[in-house]
């Protein structure tokens, strides 16, 4: 526990060439703002990329950190505690601040902020961590993620019927950010002996939950197989009859099991779409150019179309049915037990 009576906390920020300071310096001092934490910070001192000689820069030879940035509890010129992660050292400071002190900060941050629930998710459960990528929410998701300088990794579930401008899509993730994305296509044999007994279009007279399960579901279920946990860019607004009680981290009944339980981490889960299309803007994030022409919602080609500007956006998916729990399996428990 830190008595912050009794030390002192020494934030070491780095200043760029530039002069602009480091995105995670700034990003670290905003979540311990957010939280009321910052004012038990005494100090900030600046490594200067610039200047080896700056007194910042010193200390992270001394100490031998390369990240920045890094916090020092106790007197520097000592023998002080070294922390390398900001979240950790605000569950320090929590420890010995009084109840009232961390910020409520309404509805968006009561399950604490995105980019803090992706860094805990990758430190509690490691690099196997896997982020499911499909939409404008996955997308946000690893930006975020990249963000924390942790390992992940990351897959998309090519059904075979996607969008042309999905597939360009994909590749333009994997370039911009420098990172792996394993394919899951659906099992040859199972697809082929669907098609010939149900023919290409069965869902538009069946429904599409059959079709979903050999395309979405099962390669989900392969490509979760042996992991601990998975981040998924779901929000509560995208269906209130099948997500309004979503959680930011919960266990995974559907593709867990007791024997190998697998925990589903939601960071997006309250935000709003604005929200997200806020983030992708002021980050310059990639998107899919359908979203352009009207698809908010982006699933297989059959079975999507744009919506009107007073739509929902899942009303997008699937519009031949009347149902108003439109989903394909993916994150629903019963659809995901029928094809298991």
């Amino acid at each position: 526990m830190l008595h912050h009576r009794a030390m002192t906390v020494t934030m070491i920020k780095k200043r760029m060439a530039d002069g602009s300071t480091c995105k995670k310096c700034v990003e670290a001092e905003d979540m311990l703002r957010r939280r009321g934490a910052w004012d038990r910070v005494d100090q900030v001192v600046w490594a200067d990329e610039s200047d080896p000689e700056s007194p910042g820069m010193v200390l992270a030879e001394r100490f031998g950190v390369t990240l920045a940035p890094f916090f020092l509890i106790g007197d520097p010129s000592d023998d002080p505690t070294v922390y390398i992660s900001a979240l950790k050292l605000h569950r320090a400071l929590l420890a010995s601040s009084p109840p009232h002190a961390a910020k409520d900060d309404g509805p968006r941050t009561a399950n604490t902020e995105p980019l803090d629930i992706i860094r805990t998710a990758l430190e509690t459960h490691g690099p196997r961590t896997a982020i499911a990528f499909s939409g404008a929410e996955d997308v946000a998701v690893i930006d975020l993620a990249s963000k924390t300088g942790l390992p992940f990794e990351v897959f998309v579930l090519d059904t075979g019927r996607l969008h042309p401008e999905t597939l360009r899509f994909i590749e333009t993730v994997r370039v911009h950010y420098g990172i792996g994305i394993q394919v899951m296509a659906p099992d040859s044999a199972a697809l082929e002996a669907f098609v010939a007994e149900r023919g290409l279009f069965s869902f538009y007279d069946e429904g599409h939950k059959p079709c979903c399960g050999i395309r979405k579901v099962a390669p989900l279920r392969r490509a979760l197989a042996g992991r601990p946990a998975w981040i998924t860019g779901q929000r509560r607004d995208q269906n209130p009859a099948t997500r309004g009680e979503l959680q930011a981290v919960e266990a995974d009944t559907a593709f867990g099991t007791d024997a190998q339980p697998l925990m589903k981490i939601n960071p997006l889960a309250a935000w709003t779409s604005e929200d997200v299309w806020r983030y992708l803007r002021d980050h310059d994030v990639p998107t899919n150019p359908l979203h352009a022409e009207g698809y908010p919602s982006i699933g297989c080609a059959p079975c999507t179309r744009p919506v009107g500007p007073d739509q929902h956006e899942r009303e997008g998916r699937w519009w031949w049915e009347n149902d108003t729990k439109r989903e394909c399996g993916l994150h629903t428990a019963s659809a995901a037990n029928e094809t298991s």
